[in-house]
């Protein structure tokens, strides 16, 4: 029996993100089991930039809980992602666990082309801002086979599901999760699948998932995106994924070699500005001291 995990990317019980990935699930028309993981419940701390993890197996020196949701995602068959738009953007416990991404070349052979389906809720139609690229994202680097990524609206818990059209699309997701992929409508990245772009002038754009360059044009009154790959990329093979990682492991010997050019520089910035601290969390209170 396949393991489908649900990932919920918010802190809200029987909120429209985590409804969503149960609808999705009571769709799939073949045994399976759902594991659930509510990603605000772990504590992911901030990644410290330190690539200790490069040269650790995967292994981050943090201990906290980011190893488990990690091997979660990889004991799994398939995911599927749910999480809300706050503020125009995917919800941030998503990126907190991207920001510590460089532990996936530990586990790429566990983690490499699991299919996947994602949504994200707005509570205003049309109010989504980025936080479908948020969900893309997530997908991508964690090495998936993105089958299909929507966006629906409903701000009340349970609200999603008094339209039909939200319930199809559930449905829609569940088939696509095991069954063929759901292209988006409009123009998309010919690489990657996104949706997402930057025009850079002219006609010139970027693909805002996977980075790659390229143009716009029309076909037939139709947008078409001619989007080709540079030389170094991230996640578009497993050859990707590898060149990426060692091009990292690269840096510290290039750091080596650059460091007594490197650090007359950011000394010279040493005794700029004031820094504003946070509380001494060791020390009472005044209120408590004698």
């Amino acid at each position: 029996m396949k393991q489908i995990l649900g990932i919920v990317g918010s802190a809200r019980r029987l909120g429209n993100s985590e409804i969503m990935v149960k609808a999705i699930f009571r769709h799939i028309d073949q045994p399976c089991e759902l594991l659930l993981l509510r990603l605000t419940d772990f504590q992911i701390e901030s990644c410290r930039g330190c690539y200790q993890c490069l040269f650790k197996d995967g292994q981050c020196v943090i201990h906290d809980d980011h190893q488990l949701v990690l091997d979660a995602i990889a004991a799994a068959d398939a995911l599927i992602l749910a999480a809300p738009t706050y503020f125009l953007g995917v919800h941030s416990c998503l990126k907190r666990f991207l920001d510590r991404g460089l532990t996936v070349y530990g586990s790429v052979d566990r983690l490499w082309g699991k299919p996947a389906v994602g949504v994200t809720i707005a509570g205003i139609p049309g109010m989504e801002g980025n936080a479908l690229l948020g969900i893309d994202s997530f997908l991508k680097l964690m090495l998936t086979d993105v089958r299909q990524t929507q966006i629906v609206y409903g701000a009340l818990p349970g609200e999603i599901f008094l339209n039909d059209k939200n319930i199809g699309i559930a449905k829609s997701l569940a088939d696509s999760l095991f069954g063929p992929a759901v292209a988006k409508p409009g123009p998309c990245c010919p690489l990657c699948g996104g949706d997402t772009f930057r025009f850079l002038g002219g006609d010139q754009v970027r693909c805002m998932v996977c980075s790659n360059t390229g143009t716009i044009g029309t076909d037939h009154g139709s947008l078409v995106m001619d989007i080709r790959p540079t030389d170094h990329q991230l996640f578009l093979t497993r050859d990707d994924v590898s060149n990426h990682r060692d091009w990292l492991i690269g840096m510290k010997d290039r750091f080596k070699t650059m460091r007594d050019r490197l650090k007359p520089i950011t000394l010279d910035y040493r005794k700029v500005g004031r820094w504003i601290k946070p509380p001494d969390k060791t020390s009472a209170p005044e209120s408590e001291k004698e």
